[in-house]
């Protein structure tokens, strides 16, 4: 099945690149950004673009692409999925497998900031852009936003965020903003996790752009979440991210599940590739806490 996907994927790249388009433009659009559930429930697997291929000790785990296709596949048949973030070559795959029915679908804007490089910072938009995801037929548009006092590229990362946030929202698109407080320790940026530092990135998210009624956060889950989900009152996606202690991080996904502004998650790997391998296993599990 694996070999048989990629080879129709290929097959359509080479002689009907316009098979693309014609996939995206008959596409049955998700009726609600939100389930029967009443949240949304994003699986993301935008990574591979920023270079961040690792899972857990397999530092190559997303670089596979056939498997990471798949994985996706499955994942978004579970009962409750509700949509997909990722870059353009993989929803393209993703609409040339007519997989995306019914889903909403989320464009990644800016993966200059690549992992581990010394402009990671500067996360220039080499993505989607509004344009393009309103011609594409999707639901919006997700900015990854880290926000680092001691980088002299912060101002312009911020820029080119609210310019993001400015014509997705004329586009009546969502604008899914993803802040971190971020510093540079020991030559690598680091995301501070503490509460304080959530609340601030939020409150510096939250006045991005010219308007805003289009515009969501995405969140890590931390410590003190009823503080962090009461600093705005934009609706929040909760972010997954890897994580070691799966029964843990559902335990505290659940408990920031009941906050109002919370409608629902956005998880990648933790469900892409889980620790056991069961990919339709760890998906209707999330899904369960909606």
């Amino acid at each position: 099945m694996l070999s048989e996907n990629v080879s129709r994927i290929v097959a359509a790249r080479v002689n009907d690149p316009g098979a693309i388009a014609a996939a995206a433009a008959r596409r049955v659009k998700a009726a609600s950004l939100l389930g029967e559930h009443g949240k949304a429930m994003i699986v993301a697997a935008d990574h591979p673009a920023r270079g961040a291929n690792g899972v857990g000790g397999d530092p190559t785990a997303m670089a596979d692409r056939s498997e990471l296709l798949d994985r996706l596949c499955t994942a978004l048949e579970r009962p409750g999925v509700t949509g997909v973030l990722a870059t353009a070559d993989i929803l393209e795959d993703l609409l040339l497998l007519g997989v995306l029915d019914g889903k909403s679908v989320f464009g990644s804007m800016n993966r200059a900031g690549l992992a581990g490089s010394v402009f990671e910072i500067d996360d220039r938009f080499t993505g989607y852009d509004a344009e393009t995801i309103a011609g594409m037929g999707f639901d919006g548009g997700k900015m990854l936003t880290r926000i680092a006092l001691d980088d002299p590229a912060t101002p312009s990362a911020l820029s080119e965020t609210a310019r993001a946030v400015n014509e997705l929202n004329d586009r009546q698109l969502i604008a899914m903003v993803e802040p971190f407080l971020s510093s540079w320790q020991d030559g690598r940026v680091r995301n501070d996790l503490s509460t304080d530092a959530v609340v601030k990135s939020v409150t510096i998210a939250s006045g991005l752009g010219r308007r805003t009624a289009y515009t969501w956060l995405k969140l890590p889950v931390v410590d003190g979440m009823e503080r962090v989900l009461a600093s705005s009152t934009l609706p929040a996606l909760l972010l997954g991210g890897e994580v070691k202690d799966a029964e843990a991080a559902f335990a505290s996904w659940g408990k920031a599940l009941k906050q109002p502004t919370a409608q629902g998650l956005v998880v990648g790997r933790s469900l892409l590739y889980p620790g056991n391998g069961d990919v339709a296993g760890a998906v209707d599990k999330a899904v369960s806490l909606l």
